[in-house]
């Protein structure tokens, strides 16, 4: 049995997380904390609340993460906890660098004072900056850093903080960069909850004017289970990326909801681009697929339909989260 926290437990990819890891692993216990900002749901984590210890906390907090580590014994630190929504990023830049820098560098640090088993850092794809549109290649673990906005710079930051401690302190890290992720309990600020959000209310979709510019999609699910190969396996002090492979642009995920909801083209709608708005992410993921023999079980065409379906069906959860956000993703020209 061992014990994990899971900080930003309350988030998106977090809770889907502590969920995945109470089911693959019931014997383990979880002490899940946020700090419940605006896009932090406790509900989020209703389903298993009974089977783990919640704590409304902050990362910044070193005192408490020293307490915690200590009164719960934990083994494992899986650092979700962030502010990760490029627009607002660019609105409040210093609350990114608060968290995703200066917090992460607390929590390192009272992992280093207790002596944890493993500190796992969840990072982005989006710190190796973009590709060119028809660049052949894709980021390896071993491409250099060039952030373009305040929120890739913050999490390059709070990267580099786990890389120093892992090798002046010898505290045992591991990291892994994502591609975009979807599917459940996202909160709708984010693009494919957003559209899907909007259409079913009968409201426009805002597309940014580069309607060209990819992504790599990959369901939540898959991303979870890359993180579990890399904990039970994974090389100390590694990087792994966690890669689908999938890339679709904006025009195709709008026309990808729209389609499955039965709704009309018309509901597109352009806007300007946001500032630095980076033209396309790719992984090579081939060293986690090979190293640790992990691949993603959910194809893009099913997880969209999947995830769609949850937002259809679950109105109750997203509808008292409409005006939370504190971006107006139209209103870029005026910044």
């Amino acid at each position: 049995m061992a014990t994990l926290l899971v900080t930003g437990a309350a988030g998106f990819i977090g809770s889907n997380f502590v969920r995945f890891w109470r089911d693959r692993h019931p014997s383990d216990a979880i002490v899940a904390l946020d700090s419940l900002t605006y896009a932090g749901l406790e509900e989020n984590l209703a389903d298993v609340r009974a089977g783990i210890t919640f704590v409304a906390g902050d990362i910044r907090d070193g005192a408490l993460m020293e307490r915690l580590l200590r009164t719960h014994q934990v083994g494992v630190v899986v650092n979700f906890a962030a502010e990760s929504h490029n627009s607002l990023a660019i609105l409040r830049p210093g609350e990114f660098f608060s968290t995703n820098v200066i917090g992460t560098q607390t929590l390192l640090e009272a992992a280093r004072q207790v002596g944890v088993d493993r500190f796992h850092q969840i990072s982005t794809c989006e710190v190796y900056g973009d590709l060119a549109l028809d660049d052949p290649g894709a980021f390896t673990e071993d491409s250099p850093y060039l952030p373009r906005t305040p929120y890739n710079a913050a999490k390059a930051g709070g990267d580099h903080a786990v890389r120093a401690y892992g090798l002046t302190y010898d505290l045992p890290i591991t990291i892994t960069n994502c591609s975009n992720n979807y599917g459940p309990y996202q909160f709708p600020e984010k693009v494919i909850p957003l559209f899907v959000t909007r259409a079913l209310r009968g409201e426009s979709l805002p597309l940014y004017a580069s309607t060209a510019n990819r992504r790599e999609w990959l369901h939540v699910t898959d991303h979870c289970r890359a993180i579990e190969a890399v904990l039970e396996r994974g090389r100390l002090g590694e990087t792994y990326h966690v890669g689908s492979g999938v890339e679709a642009d904006i025009a195709t995920i709008a026309d990808t909801i729209l389609a499955e909801l039965g709704l009309p083209s018309s509901l597109k709608t352009i806007v300007p681009d946001r500032p630095s708005h980076d033209r396309r992410y790719l992984l090579d993921s081939s060293k986690l697929r090979s190293d640790l023999g992990w691949a993603p079980e959910i194809g893009f065409a099913d997880g969209m339909k999947s995830t769609i379906a949850w937002y259809r069906d679950n109105e109750a959860w997203w509808s008292p989260l409409l005006g939370r956000s504190p971006v107006v993703e139209t209103g870029w020209s005026a910044v």
